[in-house]
């Protein structure tokens, strides 16, 4: 039963219309229409139009796409690049009378209205395409919950503001403009937004490629995505092949196709390949790199003031994203590390390669998969970089310190020469023996520092690197001074992986700060570069959507003397002839580094450099390297009494480095300035020299 007022209401209503319905077609003039507007309040009103939300996309250094990320699936494409066949079906299903009606299709809105006021509720859409763009629009911009249920509520409330947005688009933009916007804001079903990514996660194919069956399937999924969404199984899929036979009907009905078209499109199975697209870095082919190009761009304020607005742009700004990473490089590490390392190993072993000179980050690999699944002996966290990257504390880098100490001494006028008698043992004569940067005494005189077996005796800078011998670099740091070590350190990039203040103390330069691969190579890239420091660098170019690039370029600094890091470099060398990867040996050309094994064996680092390239290989027990030591464990294979920096970290950076740099001219180290560091002639190249003291001990 009608009640009498809701009779009175609709009568109105359709009066309204229907004189509306007397009026031209196209853009409504004439009296009755200003009646019907007025009465209605049916005046132009500007809609809002955020940028479409658009996946980023992450390339390489040689162009090809390695990640993206989005919140929803879409590629923003021309009407040009949307198969006219897609154009036609969208329209004869969803609004025929497109191009003819103006602003309001009144005929559908008021056989609708006159529906819904009859059945007392909004039963009945009638909306133009224009209407369901603006809907669309008011959906996607909404934040909250209210908002969204405010742009979906049944309501004439709602439909009146659509109408009124309504006019206001299809006087701001031409018909085909319309549609483009539309096309590419509609929701499909299946995760995909907008025609592109319909296209090709429906059917693997371009929205410029589609034909009559799979256009007819899309434009039949735009009506109730959620019921017709082939993911959810046999009945969602079949209530989409009875869409598409609807959508079909309806072009052959209206001459758009003929009705042997229909039936030969109808006679074809569904077609649906759900071809999945990849979202965040869990799914990229690299995601240890992808995780630290992703925070970057996180803590990067040109991409939002807050968090949340970089998480938008990152997710939604269709951004194209172009880096360091060398696929060759990656290859290379990749390979090594699982030559040497199982991911069912407990251990983990982590490596980065980073370029010298701008500390371009080549690549990043460790020896599990990224993820979730311990079944699959997964990680969730980036082993390659530090906290703020993504990553957890690191492993401590062992003897790759006594580095720093090395080029602190060569600072202070030592020559390769100049040397220390070490003993077995070192003791701090006394509490004020190391001082911290701050002033404070930290010395521990009731604690012995050991060689293991290291032997003791006169040490020069030379002999005591290569056998890295603990009680010598003790008592050089002791010379030295601890400040000035530190100092050199954190000159080179050097931070704790936990973000937190290094650890000023006594056995600084037995590397007890625990650190992560990516800084770690950066430090001795610096080395390799005669000095310049180059931050990690990972991002190379940014493009928006205004097509506009955003270069990166390399921020560098000059830390070291150039002849400092020479001497260096050159003390280095010596470590694959007289020290501690003598036993490995090189990589065939000029190559310099140091081993680093921590007390007890905890963990195994080697760290080296060429003039082209630097790496850094980590290796330690994740479920906590203290008290998980690499002893008595198999790795890879095989069984190890004991894991040192020569064990595995060495071998490893070696078969990466001779793959990353095949094909690449060998450049030479600058030599080093005799005059002012004395120790070497042309006939005392390391190759040549007595190894005199040096031990394959690696403490």
């Amino acid at each position: 039963m009608f009640s009498i007022a809701r009779l009175t209401v609709a009568a109105t209503a359709a009066g309204l219309v229907t004189a509306a319905l007397a009026l031209p077609a196209v853009g409504g003039s004439g009296a009755a229409m200003v009646a019907a507007t007025e009465a209605l309040n049916l005046r132009p009103e500007e809609l809002v139009e955020p940028p479409l939300a658009e996946k980023t996309t992450v390339y390489d250094a040689e162009g090809d796409k390695i990640a993206q990320f989005y919140a929803q699936d879409r590629k923003v494409v021309p009407l040009e690049r949307i198969a006219d066949v897609m154009k036609t079906a969208i329209v004869a299903i969803e609004d025929y009378r497109f191009y003819q009606h103006g602003a309001i299709d009144f005929e559908g809105t008021a056989r609708a209205l006159v529906k819904n006021l009859a059945s007392g509720g909004i039963g009945q859409g009638g909306s133009s395409i224009t209407q369901q763009y603006v809907k669309q629009v008011l959906l996607n911009s909404a934040d909250t919950d209210k908002e969204k249920n405010a742009a979906l509520e049944a309501s004439y409330t709602r439909k009146l503001r659509e109408l009124r947005y309504a006019m206001a688009v299809e006087q701001k933009y031409t018909k085909d403009q319309i549609l483009e916007k539309y096309l590419n804001i509609a929701y499909f079903g299946a995760g995909a937004n907008g025609v592109e990514a319909a296209a090709r996660r429906f059917f693997g194919v371009p929205a410029a490629r589609l034909d009559l069956a799979q256009a007819a399937t899309l434009a039949g999924a735009v009506q109730d995505p959620n019921r017709t969404d082939p993911n959810l199984g046999p009945t969602a899929r079949r209530l989409l092949l009875q869409r598409r036979d609807v959508v079909l009907d309806r072009m052959a009905e209206l001459g758009r196709i003929t009705p042997a078209q229909a039936e030969a499109a109808k006679a074809r199975k569904l077609g649906y390949k759900g071809i999945k697209q990849p979202n965040g870095c869990q799914e990229s082919r690299y995601p240890y790199f992808c995780e630290y190009v992703r925070y970057e761009l996180l803590a990067d304020p040109a991409f939002g003031r807050t968090q949340r607005q970089r998480e938008q742009a990152v997710n939604q700004g269709g951004l194209k994203i172009y880096t360091t990473l060398d696929p060759k490089a990656q290859k290379a590490a990749e390979a090594a590390l699982k030559k040497h390392v199982f991911a069912s190993d407990r251990a983990l072993a982590a490596e980065a390669l980073v370029e010298p000179g701008t500390g371009k980050i080549k690549a990043m690999a460790a020896s599990r998969p990224f993820g979730g699944s311990a079944r699959r002996h997964e990680i969730s966290y980036n082993a390659v970089a530090d906290k703020r990257h993504g990553g957890l504390i690191g492993f401590q880098p062992g003897s790759t310190y006594k580095t720093f100490t090395l080029i602190t001494a060569l600072k202070q006028g030592m020559k390769i020469d100049d040397g220390i008698t070490a003993g077995a043992g070192y003791t701090a004569p006394g509490h004020a023996t190391f001082k911290s940067c701050a002033g404070e005494n930290v010395a521990d005189p009731s604690w012995t520092v050991t060689n293991d077996e290291g032997s003791p005796g006169f040490k020069t800078l030379a002999t005591g690197t290569w056998g890295s011998v603990n009680t010598f670099f003790m008592a050089l740091q002791e010379r030295v001074g601890l400040c000035p070590t530190v100092e050199t350190a954190e000159s080179l990039g050097i931070r704790r992986a936990d973000g937190t203040k290094l650890r000023e103390v006594e056995t600084f330069t037995l590397g007890v700060n625990e650190s992560d691969p990516v800084t770690v190579a950066t430090a001795y890239a610096a080395i390799a570069a005669r000095g310049t420091y180059c931050p990690p660098m990972a991002i190379t170019r940014v493009t928006g959507r205004d097509g506009r690039p955003v270069e990166y370029r390399p921020r560098c600094e000059r830390v070291l003397d150039p002849e400092i890091a020479d001497a260096t470099a050159h003390i280095l060398s010596g470590v694959f002839t007289h020290g501690t990867m003598r036993g490995v040996g090189g990589i065939g050309r000029p190559a310099a580094g140091k081993t680093g094994t921590t007390d007890g064996y905890a963990s195994a680092w080697f760290a080296g450099f060429t003039p082209d390239l630097a790496g850094a290989v980590s290796i330690g027990d994740p479920r906590g390297s203290q008290r998980h030591k690499l002893t008595g464990v198999t790795i890879g294979g095989r069984y190890y009494d004991a894991v040192q920096g020569a064990s595995l970290p060495g071998p490893i950076w070696n078969d990466t480095m001779r793959a990353a740099l095949r094909g690449v001219a060998a450049t030479p180290f600058t030599p080093v300035d005799e005059t002012r560091f004395g120790g070497c002639d042309q006939d005392c190249a390391p190759s040549h020299q007595d190894p005199g003291d040096a031990t394959p001990a690696d403490r």
